[in-house]
């Protein structure tokens, strides 16, 4: 078991760091830039998803009344923004890929210094987690040394030898993509029985309603035209499992009734952005390719 566990969280490093680096690698100056010279845009984005949905998850939380497991793997999902998986959903509606790219690097970036913090405020106001909080600083260590880091590296390698960063992303995006496979089957299969006892309550609703909220919320909180928007809250709706995982296994052990209600707010949560980005692509041309 122990062994089990120590793969896990080997596969969960790997994750972090792989889903970071190709963010890196697959990020320009120019597109940072043009992130930041939006200042509104940019203002709206960063209120959405560091503020009104970490509140969100709160309130649906609360709402539906979830069990403490459930209500603590929603908070912390709802607390780490900047999923790379939000910058695909901007590819399959056919919205703005290049600013939700940015946008999702960038939260990313930021989310991974305030995570810590925000959890754990709204931990201690919903008095829920039976009284623990996280340690922020050995928290913010170590989400910025598995993701700012690989980001930073990666981005040096895209500005100084694009032609290997660009031979390198397809390797590493991959990686990225089947160790986040790997880590969600681990965390259902490992905690079945806790999957399994989530059916009966409404956690699996509520974290399918969080989702689409926050795609709302996401979309709401935006300017520019509706491709922009929209990718927006694509971005705002899936968010980053990585600084999740890091809390569980800190602060809880690795508690599997967590793990698993975890694993199941992820997969609901996607099922329900996945098709709003599926039903937007329908009323849209895709975008004109464009060579590198």
């Amino acid at each position: 078991m122990d062994t089990l566990q120590l793969l896990f969280n080997a596969v969960t490093v790997v994750f972090i760091a792989a889903t970071m680096f190709a963010a890196g690698l697959g990020a320009t100056l120019p597109a940072l830039r043009a992130v930041f010279a939006n200042v509104l845009l940019l203002v709206l984005v960063l209120v959405a998803n560091l503020v009104a949905i970490p509140l969100l998850g709160w309130g649906v939380a609360a709402l539906f009344g979830l069990p403490s497991a459930a209500f603590v793997a929603l908070l912390l999902i709802a607390s780490s923004p900047g999923g790379p998986f939000g910058a695909k959903l901007g590819m399959v509606q056919n919205g703005d890929v290049v600013a939700g790219a940015a946008m999702q690097v960038l939260l990313a970036a930021i989310g991974s210094i305030t995570f810590g913090p925000t959890v754990n405020l709204i931990l201690q106001a919903a008095d829920v987690g039976g009284g623990v909080a996280l340690d922020v600083p050995v928290l913010m260590l170590t989400v910025v040394v598995l993701q700012l880091v690989p980001f930073a590296v990666g981005l040096i390698v895209r500005h100084y030898a694009p032609a290997t960063a660009l031979a390198w992303h397809p390797v590493a995006a991959t990686t990225s993509n089947v160790t986040f496979l790997i880590v969600l089957a681990g965390m259902l299969v490992g905690n079945w029985r806790d999957v399994v006892a989530l059916i009966g309550s409404l956690s699996l609703l509520a974290g399918f309603v969080f989702s689409a909220l926050a795609f709302a919320l996401g979309t709401a909180l935006a300017t520019g035209p509706p491709a922009r928007r929209t990718t927006m809250g694509g971005v705002a709706a899936v968010r980053n499992a990585g600084p999740a995982l890091a809390a569980v296994g800190l602060a809880f052990g690795n508690a599997p009734p967590i793990l698993g209600a975890l694993a199941a707010v992820l997969l609901s949560g996607l099922s329900a952005a996945i098709p709003i980005a599926a039903v937007l692509s329908r009323r849209r041309a895709p975008p004109p390719h464009e060579d590198p």
